[in-house]
Protein backbone atom coordinates (compact mmCIF):
# COMPACT_ATOMS: atom_id res chain seq x y z
CA UNK A 1 0.00 0.00 0.00
CA UNK A 2 1.54 3.29 -1.15
CA UNK A 3 1.50 5.92 1.59
CA UNK A 4 0.80 9.40 0.18
CA UNK A 5 0.84 12.75 1.96
CA UNK A 6 -0.43 16.14 0.80
CA UNK A 7 1.84 19.15 1.39
CA UNK A 8 -0.35 22.24 1.48
CA UNK A 9 -4.11 22.29 0.99
CA UNK A 10 -4.52 25.92 -0.09
CA UNK A 11 -5.30 24.90 -3.67
CA UNK A 12 -8.82 23.62 -4.22
CA UNK A 13 -7.49 20.70 -6.25
CA UNK A 14 -6.23 19.17 -3.00
CA UNK A 15 -9.82 18.12 -2.24
CA UNK A 16 -10.14 16.15 -5.47
CA UNK A 17 -6.69 14.59 -5.21
CA UNK A 18 -7.38 13.49 -1.63
CA UNK A 19 -10.66 11.93 -2.71
CA UNK A 20 -8.94 10.05 -5.53
CA UNK A 21 -6.15 8.76 -3.27
CA UNK A 22 -8.70 7.59 -0.70
CA UNK A 23 -10.64 5.76 -3.42
CA UNK A 24 -7.60 3.99 -4.88
CA UNK A 25 -7.12 0.38 -3.71
CA UNK A 26 -3.34 0.63 -3.92
CA UNK A 27 -2.82 3.82 -1.92
CA UNK A 28 -3.50 5.36 1.46
CA UNK A 29 -3.70 9.08 2.32
CA UNK A 30 -1.46 9.08 5.36
CA UNK A 31 -1.90 12.75 6.25
CA UNK A 32 -1.76 16.43 5.33
CA UNK A 33 0.31 19.44 6.28
CA UNK A 34 -0.46 23.11 5.78
CA UNK A 35 1.15 26.22 7.23
CA UNK A 36 -2.30 27.46 8.28
CA UNK A 37 -3.28 25.43 11.35
CA UNK A 38 -7.02 25.98 10.91
CA UNK A 39 -6.90 24.91 7.27
CA UNK A 40 -4.65 21.96 8.15
CA UNK A 41 -7.07 20.62 10.75
CA UNK A 42 -10.12 21.25 8.56
CA UNK A 43 -8.54 19.44 5.60
CA UNK A 44 -7.50 16.47 7.72
CA UNK A 45 -11.03 16.18 9.08
CA UNK A 46 -12.56 16.47 5.61
CA UNK A 47 -10.24 13.85 4.13
CA UNK A 48 -10.44 11.49 7.09
CA UNK A 49 -6.70 11.52 7.70
CA UNK A 50 -4.08 12.87 10.10
CA UNK A 51 -2.85 16.46 10.40
CA UNK A 52 0.94 16.79 10.64
CA UNK A 53 2.53 19.78 12.35
CA UNK A 54 5.66 19.89 10.19
CA UNK A 55 6.66 19.17 6.61
CA UNK A 56 9.51 16.97 7.83
CA UNK A 57 7.19 14.82 9.92
CA UNK A 58 4.81 14.22 7.02
CA UNK A 59 7.62 13.45 4.58
CA UNK A 60 9.11 10.95 7.02
CA UNK A 61 5.78 9.09 7.24
CA UNK A 62 5.09 8.86 3.49
CA UNK A 63 6.29 7.09 0.35
CA UNK A 64 5.32 9.99 -1.96
CA UNK A 65 3.77 13.45 -1.70
CA UNK A 66 1.41 15.73 -3.60
CA UNK A 67 2.13 19.48 -3.35
CA UNK A 68 -0.98 21.69 -3.31
CA UNK A 69 0.19 24.85 -1.53
CA UNK A 70 0.06 28.42 -2.75
CA UNK A 71 2.20 28.70 -5.89
CA UNK A 72 5.13 30.57 -4.34
CA UNK A 73 5.79 27.75 -1.85
CA UNK A 74 6.11 24.98 -4.44
CA UNK A 75 9.89 25.30 -4.62
CA UNK A 76 10.59 25.14 -0.88
CA UNK A 77 8.19 22.24 -0.33
CA UNK A 78 9.69 20.36 -3.25
CA UNK A 79 13.19 20.94 -1.91
CA UNK A 80 12.19 19.51 1.48
CA UNK A 81 10.45 16.48 -0.02
CA UNK A 82 13.46 15.81 -2.27
CA UNK A 83 15.78 16.02 0.72
CA UNK A 84 13.68 13.26 2.32
CA UNK A 85 13.93 11.20 -0.87
CA UNK A 86 10.22 11.43 -1.66
CA UNK A 87 8.92 11.47 -5.26
CA UNK A 88 6.20 14.01 -5.82
CA UNK A 89 3.36 15.34 -7.92
CA UNK A 90 3.29 19.15 -7.84
CA UNK A 91 0.22 21.25 -8.57
CA UNK A 92 0.40 23.58 -11.57
CA UNK A 93 1.98 25.97 -12.24
CA UNK A 94 5.13 24.08 -11.29
CA UNK A 95 6.60 27.37 -10.04
CA UNK A 96 6.09 31.10 -10.47
CA UNK A 97 9.38 31.62 -12.35
CA UNK A 98 11.47 29.50 -14.72
CA UNK A 99 14.42 29.84 -12.33
CA UNK A 100 12.45 28.25 -9.48
CA UNK A 101 11.05 25.52 -11.73
CA UNK A 102 14.52 24.67 -12.99
CA UNK A 103 15.87 24.57 -9.42
CA UNK A 104 13.11 22.15 -8.45
CA UNK A 105 14.07 19.83 -11.29
CA UNK A 106 17.75 20.05 -10.37
CA UNK A 107 17.05 19.31 -6.70
CA UNK A 108 14.96 16.26 -7.55
CA UNK A 109 17.56 14.96 -10.01
CA UNK A 110 20.29 15.35 -7.38
CA UNK A 111 18.14 13.47 -4.85
CA UNK A 112 17.25 10.75 -7.35
CA UNK A 113 13.50 11.27 -6.99
CA UNK A 114 10.76 11.79 -9.58
CA UNK A 115 9.03 15.13 -10.05
CA UNK A 116 5.74 15.27 -11.94
CA UNK A 117 3.56 18.27 -12.78
CA UNK A 118 -0.19 18.06 -12.16
CA UNK A 119 -1.68 18.45 -15.64
CA UNK A 120 -4.84 16.30 -15.37
CA UNK A 121 -6.24 17.59 -18.68
CA UNK A 122 -3.86 15.17 -20.39
CA UNK A 123 -6.10 12.39 -19.08
CA UNK A 124 -9.34 13.71 -20.56
CA UNK A 125 -10.84 11.08 -22.90
CA UNK A 126 -11.77 13.89 -25.28
CA UNK A 127 -8.18 15.12 -25.46
CA UNK A 128 -6.76 11.60 -25.76
CA UNK A 129 -9.04 10.97 -28.74
CA UNK A 130 -8.00 14.28 -30.33
CA UNK A 131 -4.30 13.64 -29.68
CA UNK A 132 -4.44 10.14 -31.14
CA UNK A 133 -6.33 11.31 -34.23
CA UNK A 134 -3.81 14.09 -34.82
CA UNK A 135 -0.81 11.80 -34.35
CA UNK A 136 -2.31 9.24 -36.76
CA UNK A 137 -2.49 11.98 -39.36
CA UNK A 138 -6.29 12.05 -39.51
CA UNK A 139 -6.30 15.86 -39.43
CA UNK A 140 -3.55 16.27 -42.00
CA UNK A 141 -1.08 19.04 -41.26
CA UNK A 142 -2.25 21.10 -38.29
CA UNK A 143 -2.26 24.79 -39.20
CA UNK A 144 -3.72 26.60 -36.20
CA UNK A 145 -5.37 25.97 -32.83
CA UNK A 146 -7.76 28.03 -30.71
CA UNK A 147 -7.74 27.15 -27.02
CA UNK A 148 -9.64 28.34 -23.97
CA UNK A 149 -9.31 27.74 -20.26
CA UNK A 150 -11.73 30.32 -18.91
CA UNK A 151 -13.00 30.16 -15.37
CA UNK A 152 -14.66 31.96 -12.52
CA UNK A 153 -12.36 34.29 -10.62
CA UNK A 154 -11.10 32.24 -7.64
CA UNK A 155 -10.21 35.29 -5.50
CA UNK A 156 -8.46 34.54 -2.18
CA UNK A 157 -4.73 33.96 -2.48
CA UNK A 158 -5.05 33.50 -6.25
CA UNK A 159 -5.43 37.28 -6.65
CA UNK A 160 -2.59 38.04 -4.23
CA UNK A 161 0.33 37.99 -6.63
CA UNK A 162 2.82 37.72 -3.74
CA UNK A 163 1.39 34.21 -3.20
CA UNK A 164 0.21 33.26 -6.69
CA UNK A 165 2.92 34.87 -8.82
CA UNK A 166 0.31 36.28 -11.20
CA UNK A 167 -3.35 36.30 -12.11
CA UNK A 168 -5.29 34.57 -14.86
CA UNK A 169 -2.27 34.27 -17.18
CA UNK A 170 -0.34 32.45 -14.44
CA UNK A 171 -3.29 30.27 -13.45
CA UNK A 172 -4.94 29.32 -16.73
CA UNK A 173 -2.33 29.47 -19.49
CA UNK A 174 -0.41 26.39 -18.43
CA UNK A 175 -3.09 23.70 -18.91
CA UNK A 176 -3.76 24.53 -22.56
CA UNK A 177 -0.09 25.29 -23.27
CA UNK A 178 0.75 21.78 -22.07
CA UNK A 179 -2.00 20.22 -24.19
CA UNK A 180 -0.73 22.09 -27.24
CA UNK A 181 2.84 20.87 -26.68
CA UNK A 182 1.56 17.28 -26.48
CA UNK A 183 -0.75 17.68 -29.47
CA UNK A 184 1.73 19.43 -31.76
CA UNK A 185 4.92 17.73 -30.53
CA UNK A 186 6.63 21.09 -30.88
CA UNK A 187 7.91 23.83 -28.58
CA UNK A 188 6.70 27.43 -28.44
CA UNK A 189 9.13 29.88 -30.04
CA UNK A 190 7.44 33.26 -29.52
CA UNK A 191 4.64 34.66 -27.37
CA UNK A 192 2.52 37.79 -27.70
CA UNK A 193 0.07 38.47 -24.89
CA UNK A 194 -2.44 41.15 -23.96
CA UNK A 195 -3.68 40.98 -20.36
CA UNK A 196 -5.07 43.41 -17.81
CA UNK A 197 -7.43 43.88 -14.89
CA UNK A 198 -10.72 44.46 -16.72
CA UNK A 199 -13.45 42.65 -14.79
CA UNK A 200 -12.58 42.85 -11.10
CA UNK A 201 -10.95 45.71 -9.25
CA UNK A 202 -7.48 44.74 -8.11
CA UNK A 203 -3.78 44.54 -8.84
CA UNK A 204 -3.95 41.32 -10.86
CA UNK A 205 -4.68 40.28 -14.43
CA UNK A 206 -8.15 38.77 -14.79
CA UNK A 207 -8.42 38.93 -18.58
CA UNK A 208 -5.88 37.72 -21.10
CA UNK A 209 -5.31 36.42 -24.61
CA UNK A 210 -2.04 34.57 -25.25
CA UNK A 211 -0.84 34.17 -28.84
CA UNK A 212 1.72 31.42 -29.44
CA UNK A 213 3.89 30.60 -32.43
CA UNK A 214 5.42 27.12 -32.40
CA UNK A 215 8.73 26.05 -33.88
CA UNK A 216 6.74 23.92 -36.33
CA UNK A 217 5.07 27.06 -37.68
CA UNK A 218 1.67 26.40 -36.10
CA UNK A 219 0.12 29.38 -34.35
CA UNK A 220 -2.37 29.19 -31.50
CA UNK A 221 -4.36 31.36 -29.13
CA UNK A 222 -5.30 30.77 -25.49
CA UNK A 223 -8.07 32.68 -23.74
CA UNK A 224 -7.04 32.28 -20.10
CA UNK A 225 -9.48 34.80 -18.61
CA UNK A 226 -11.31 34.54 -15.30
CA UNK A 227 -14.44 35.57 -17.16
CA UNK A 228 -17.19 33.06 -16.31
CA UNK A 229 -20.07 34.53 -14.25
CA UNK A 230 -19.67 33.35 -10.67
CA UNK A 231 -23.36 33.09 -9.84
CA UNK A 232 -24.84 31.71 -13.05
CA UNK A 233 -22.23 29.76 -15.04
CA UNK A 234 -23.11 26.04 -14.75
CA UNK A 235 -19.54 24.76 -14.23
CA UNK A 236 -16.30 26.16 -12.79
CA UNK A 237 -15.15 27.08 -16.31
CA UNK A 238 -14.07 25.41 -19.52
CA UNK A 239 -11.23 23.75 -21.41
CA UNK A 240 -11.70 23.73 -25.18
CA UNK A 241 -9.58 23.30 -28.28
CA UNK A 242 -10.48 24.13 -31.87
CA UNK A 243 -7.98 22.53 -34.24
CA UNK A 244 -7.70 23.35 -37.95
CA UNK A 245 -5.87 20.84 -40.14
CA UNK A 246 -5.48 20.47 -43.88
CA UNK A 247 -7.74 17.38 -43.91
CA UNK A 248 -10.13 18.06 -41.03
CA UNK A 249 -11.08 20.42 -38.25
CA UNK A 250 -11.99 19.36 -34.72
CA UNK A 251 -13.81 21.07 -31.86
CA UNK A 252 -13.04 19.57 -28.43
CA UNK A 253 -14.93 20.48 -25.25
CA UNK A 254 -13.39 18.74 -22.27
CA UNK A 255 -16.44 19.32 -20.07
CA UNK A 256 -19.08 18.24 -22.57
CA UNK A 257 -19.96 15.10 -20.59
CA UNK A 258 -22.71 16.37 -18.36
CA UNK A 259 -26.41 16.40 -17.58
CA UNK A 260 -28.21 19.74 -17.29
CA UNK A 261 -30.13 20.23 -14.04
CA UNK A 262 -32.93 22.81 -13.71
CA UNK A 263 -33.74 23.07 -10.02
CA UNK A 264 -36.28 25.53 -8.64
CA UNK A 265 -34.33 25.62 -5.39
CA UNK A 266 -31.04 26.58 -7.05
CA UNK A 267 -29.87 30.01 -8.13
CA UNK A 268 -28.51 28.79 -11.46
CA UNK A 269 -28.71 26.01 -14.01
CA UNK A 270 -26.25 23.27 -13.06
CA UNK A 271 -24.20 20.81 -15.09
CA UNK A 272 -23.76 17.43 -13.45
CA UNK A 273 -20.61 15.85 -14.83
CA UNK A 274 -20.34 12.18 -15.64
CA UNK A 275 -17.84 9.92 -17.35
CA UNK A 276 -14.14 9.56 -16.60
CA UNK A 277 -12.72 12.06 -14.12
CA UNK A 278 -9.44 13.61 -15.25
CA UNK A 279 -8.10 14.01 -11.70
CA UNK A 280 -8.73 10.33 -11.07
CA UNK A 281 -6.83 9.36 -14.19
CA UNK A 282 -3.85 11.49 -13.22
CA UNK A 283 -3.72 10.34 -9.58
CA UNK A 284 -4.01 6.71 -10.69
CA UNK A 285 -1.15 7.25 -13.14
CA UNK A 286 0.96 8.80 -10.36
CA UNK A 287 0.31 5.83 -8.07
CA UNK A 288 1.09 3.43 -10.93
CA UNK A 289 4.35 5.28 -11.61
CA UNK A 290 5.34 5.01 -7.96
CA UNK A 291 4.63 1.27 -7.99
CA UNK A 292 6.14 0.36 -11.36
CA UNK A 293 8.45 3.18 -12.44
CA UNK A 294 6.35 3.70 -15.58
CA UNK A 295 5.19 7.35 -15.85
CA UNK A 296 2.72 6.83 -18.70
CA UNK A 297 1.12 10.13 -19.72
CA UNK A 298 2.15 12.03 -16.58
CA UNK A 299 3.68 15.45 -17.19
CA UNK A 300 7.30 15.62 -16.09
CA UNK A 301 9.07 18.41 -14.26
CA UNK A 302 10.45 19.61 -17.58
CA UNK A 303 6.93 19.70 -19.04
CA UNK A 304 5.98 21.96 -16.13
CA UNK A 305 9.07 24.13 -16.70
CA UNK A 306 8.24 24.61 -20.38
CA UNK A 307 4.80 26.03 -19.52
CA UNK A 308 6.27 28.32 -16.84
CA UNK A 309 8.68 29.64 -19.48
CA UNK A 310 5.68 30.40 -21.72
CA UNK A 311 3.96 32.26 -18.88
CA UNK A 312 7.12 34.27 -18.17
CA UNK A 313 7.30 35.26 -21.83
CA UNK A 314 3.60 36.19 -21.78
CA UNK A 315 4.06 38.56 -18.84
CA UNK A 316 7.12 40.10 -20.48
CA UNK A 317 5.02 40.65 -23.60
CA UNK A 318 2.31 42.33 -21.52
CA UNK A 319 4.93 44.72 -20.12
CA UNK A 320 6.60 45.50 -23.46
CA UNK A 321 3.61 45.18 -25.82
CA UNK A 322 5.91 43.20 -28.11
CA UNK A 323 6.28 39.56 -29.14
CA UNK A 324 8.79 37.78 -26.90
CA UNK A 325 11.09 34.88 -27.75
CA UNK A 326 10.73 32.10 -25.17
CA UNK A 327 13.90 31.60 -23.15
CA UNK A 328 14.31 27.89 -22.44
CA UNK A 329 16.35 26.45 -19.61
CA UNK A 330 17.71 22.92 -19.69
CA UNK A 331 15.53 20.29 -18.05
CA UNK A 332 15.77 16.54 -17.67
CA UNK A 333 12.71 15.36 -15.74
Amino acid sequence: MLKIGILGTAHGHADSYAEEVNAHPGAELIGVWDDNAERREASASKYGTAAFDTVDALCTATDAVIVCSENVYHRTLTETAARHGKPMLCEKPLATTPTDAHAMITDCEAAGVSLFTAFPCRFSPAFVALRDAAHRGDLGEILAVRGTNRGKCPFGWFVDTKLSGGGAVMDHTVHVADLLRVLLRSEVSTVFCEADNRMFSGDFDDTGIVNLTFESGVFATIDCSWSRPAQTFPTWGDVTLGVQGTRASVEMDMLAQGATLYNEGAARIQTLGYGSGIDGGMVAAFIHAMQTGEPGDLATGTDGLRTVEIVAAAYESVRTHQPVVVKRLSGMM
